[in-house]
């Protein structure tokens, strides 16, 4: 890493930590795209012998963590950079400040004032008032959320921050549903489970609907380690499975959920949604690169496209945008938003679609303004397209 890009970054994490203005730091992008290790996330936590940084190694199905002095800190994060990690993100109360490195060994470091104060949210006030209460919620401390004190883990703030918005977001949506008698729903993707439990939990003790739950996973190591909460938590009405979006055999659903499911994996799950008549889709799209690929930019748009940064959240939006077009086309009312802010994730935006049958008679009209939207972009075709049959 250079070393003037280095020594700004470090000076800036030394002050924010001796101020207690520093919350967050994230090393990603890993150099090795086959290693298991995802990312590291480096909060400081007020212990017996003073300050330390907290840090959280997380791999694909495992969290490993350790607290380090600064000093120590600062040597691990800029050899983190050198050999592991292309991208730092760090988040104080007042300012943003990211590096990015690339493969010659170049780096920006960019500083960004942010309009509100972020904080981390500890207090137990706060905490009270959220809609996934921590204490008697033995799941969030057997998934490493919570201690066994219920209290939230200072490195799990910002998924305890996204469960709650995840259900804050979905509240409306299921309280429109009819009353149906046995609800039943899909998670495709369910990864370690967060959302999983957290929709159950507030299905079945904040709602009191009756609920038959399915968490749909690839990795097996994560369905077991999912049964075996469900089972120690008594969620009778709470399974997972292994297997994939496209393979996986299950009844039709009341509600249908693929959140960060990749690529054309969400286009097959709001295929299945449609087919199952689903009353409720709900979407969470990443790694959008069937539509870039296919892309061919007319002349009139160069100005604007030639940039690779632009082009791809061109990309991005004209996906998701014929997406929520092709769901009302067959009958859904849909709502695209940001599902957590930028500071916590860049998975960022959310796609639910609402049974009504609205659209339905419009639905040659619509496909008519997707034609439109292909043909302004260059966009040869759109996945969900074919599988739908248009």
């Amino acid at each position: 890493m250079q070393k003037k890009q280095l020594e700004q970054f470090n000076q800036i994490l030394t002050e924010g930590f001796q101020s207690g203005k520093l919350v967050k730091i994230t090393l990603s992008k890993p150099r090795n795209k086959q290693s298991a290790l995802r990312n590291i996330v480096i909060t400081p936590v007020k212990l017996r012998e003073g300050i330390m940084m907290h840090f959280v190694s997380r791999f694909a199905t495992r969290d490993e963590a350790r607290n380090y002095s600064i000093n120590d800190a600062l040597q691990l994060i800029s050899e983190a950079l050198d050999n592991v990690f292309f991208n730092a993100d760090m988040y104080l109360q007042d300012r943003n400040v990211r590096v990015m490195l690339d493969k010659k060994g170049e780096a920006k470091l960019l500083v960004n004032k942010i309009s509100s104060p972020l904080t981390p949210e500890f207090s137990h006030d706060r905490v009270k008032q959220r809609l996934v209460k921590t204490l008697n919620n033995p799941w969030l401390v057997h998934l490493g959320i919570c201690n066994q004190q219920g209290e939230v883990r200072r490195e799990m703030t910002d998924k305890y921050l996204q469960i709650n918005r995840y259900i804050e977001l979905l509240e409306p949506v299921i309280e429109k549903l009819e009353p149906f008698q046995n609800l039943t729903l899909a998670d495709m993707g369910s990864g370690k489970g967060y959302l999983t439990f957290a929709l159950y939990q507030y299905l079945t003790e904040t709602l009191r609907k009756s609920v038959s739950m399915t968490g749909v996973e690839y990795r097996s190591d994560l369905v077991v380690k999912c049964n075996t909460v469900a089972a120690l938590c008594g969620l009778k009405g709470l399974s997972f499975r292994q297997g994939t979006i496209e393979n996986t055999t299950i009844e039709p659903v009341d509600v249908l959920i693929a959140l960060h499911a990749c690529d054309t994996a969400t286009d097959d799950a709001i295929f299945r949604g449609i087919s199952d008549n689903a009353s409720v889709i709900v979407c969470a799209p990443c790694c959008h690169k069937q539509v870039r690929n296919s892309m061919k930019v007319p002349n009139r748009l160069n100005p604007m496209l030639k940039h690779g940064i632009l082009l791809q959240r061109q990309a991005e939006m004209v996906t998701d945008a014929i997406r929520a077009l092709m769901m009302e086309a067959w009958g859904y009312s849909t709502r695209v938003f940001e599902f957590i802010p930028l500071e916590h994730t860049a998975k960022n935006v959310m796609i639910v679609g609402r049974k009504t049958g609205t659209g339905l008679s419009r639905k040659e009209v619509i496909l008519e303004q997707i034609s439109e939207l292909k043909e302004m972009f260059g966009v040869k075709y759109h996945y969900l397209e074919k599988l739908l049959g248009v």
